[in-house]
């Protein structure tokens, strides 16, 4: 798509007006702002974040997030944003993760002094609950789909799995595992080329991808406290409680957004950064019926669980696990809140949770509880003070074969109107990175369109030379 005749007015006096208070829409106002231009956001929610929110649980008192959100090493866009609002700090690199085989062993994961993608051989050579001939096995299927052999555009990861004749036993203990954690979805769902992404980019490019960072705090404590307070200082006229009802448009051009509350938002320039389930109703009827914008109702969506438990003492030393061969995906040891200073709070998280779903509400929380009781001896003496599930039953949109078609760019038709969100083409899947690479682009759609080009989304990580010669990865991406 080309890109449209530069606005003639100065910048700063043009005012952006960012619909959806998300990390797509924060990102994207953010960008902005730190370049001197006047923006406003609109958010309809009560509290910044989307997604990667929190609320407060009448039970307990605790402010809790809604999912525990993580990022890796390989998340160069999102560390960016954190640096950019002065955030960075609120957040923990993890040193080591903790992979518990189903008879409760725990492999310590983390990255030996070798060069990239030696660093973490020596961790998976001594995972528990793979043989050494399915660690050569998964060895091989990694080194096929780091070089892309045999990948074919538009095939699920489970058809490809089956070509490369993985064993169920490493399918289920090492892809799956890995997966079903990065892309909160089931490998007959999973397009090979975004499978093949988690890997390379999380594991074998660089020695830092693989390294998982952890809020310190509820994310509601981040974002509506330094990342706000950094906001309003920039200008950002940050509105919440300001649901957008429709985009208005005059002879071809956004023109404002009318709230639900009936009055009217003015702009020169409009970012939609609303979840591809929520673009369709705010576009006028024209819009709503062209190609661009109609694919945005053909994208699937996967649901992600997270179980909360309080317990009256701790049922593990570890402050979080991996888990294999089980329902549970990652157990998160949290603030002990409620549960008093002797007892334990954490949040079980269950991704692409449909079969997980299909239970009542209190079969659900037992059958988690036996699951950790089955690995910790604590949990099963252990009082469970009280528990709740909360389900996003739209998480995350599924990353299906093919699914690149559907993905629109962040410049519209309409000149003046761009998107953002995860879901929009960035090449990532839909993480808190592909959300602030959304937010990021389409800041750069609006800044060239103002006469002011600039490249805001900051390069991925370097391919280490050693990776580059063993798997011919290219040593600079975008």
């Amino acid at each position: 798509m080309s890109v449209p005749p530069a606005d003639d007015s100065p910048p700063s006096s043009r005012r952006i007006v960012v619909v959806g208070g998300g990390l797509a829409g924060l990102a994207a106002a953010a960008a902005l702002a730190a370049r001197g231009l006047a923006v406003t956001l609109l958010e309809s929610r009560p509290r910044l974040g989307g997604r990667a929110s929190s609320f407060d649980d009448a039970s307990t008192g605790d402010t809790i997030d809604n999912c525990q959100h993580v990022a890796m090493g390989c998340c160069t866009a999102f560390f960016d944003f954190c640096r950019l609002t002065g955030i960075e700090g609120q957040f923990e690199r993890q040193s080591h993760l903790n992979f518990v085989a189903p008879d409760g062993r725990i492999s310590r994961w983390s990255a030996a002094a070798l060069p990239a993608p030696l660093h973490l051989a020596p961790a998976f050579l001594k995972l528990s609950y793979l043989t050494l001939r399915e660690k050569l096995a998964a060895a091989r299927g990694l080194r096929a789909l780091a070089r892309g052999w045999d990948v074919r555009t538009g095939e699920s990861f489970a058809a490809w799995l089956e070509r490369q004749r993985q064993p169920q036993l490493v399918v289920d203990r090492f892809w799956y595992v890995v997966l079903v954690s990065a892309l909160s979805e089931s490998l007959d769902r999973i397009d090979v080329g975004y499978a093949r992404k988690v890997f390379v980019d999380g594991f074998l490019a660089n020695r830092a991808g693989w390294e998982v960072t952890i809020p310190r705090a509820p994310l509601d404590a981040i974002y509506e406290g330094p990342l706000l307070s950094w906001l309003e200082r920039q200008g950002v006229d940050v509105r919440r409680r300001s649901g957008a009802a429709a985009v208005e448009l005059a002879e071809g051009r956004a023109t404002g957004v009318r709230l639900r509350a009936g009055d009217s938002v003015a702009g020169d320039a409009f970012i939609l950064a609303v979840p591809q389930d929520r673009l369709l109703p705010l576009l006028p009827e024209p819009l709503r019926e062209s190609a661009f914008f109609r694919r945005a109702a053909e994208f699937e969506t996967a649901p992600i669980s997270s179980v909360h438990m309080w317990f009256d003492r701790p049922i593990t030393e570890l402050p979080h696990a991996v888990f294999v061969d089980r329902t549970c995906q990652w157990l998160f040891a949290k603030p002990k809140g409620a549960s008093g200073e002797s007892g334990g709070y954490y949040q079980i998280v269950v991704s692409a949770s449909r079969q997980f779903l299909e239970l009542s509400t209190s079969d659900a929380i037992e059958h988690v509880r036996r699951e950790l009781a089955d690995i910790w001896p604590a949990a099963r003496e252990a009082n469970l003070l009280h528990a709740r599930i909360v389900t996003e039953h739209k998480a995350v949109f599924s990353p299906t074969p093919g699914i690149d078609a559907l993905r629109p760019t962040q410049q519209t038709p309409v000149e003046n109107l761009f998107l953002a969100g995860d879901w929009t083409a960035t090449g990532w899947p839909a993480t808190m990175e592909g959300a602030v690479r959304s937010g990021y682009l389409a800041a750069e759609r609006v800044l060239a369109r103002l006469g002011r080009p600039a490249s805001i989304v900051p390069p991925e990580l370097p391919v280490g030379r050693l990776s580059r010669w063993l798997y011919g990865l290219s040593s600079v991406r975008a």
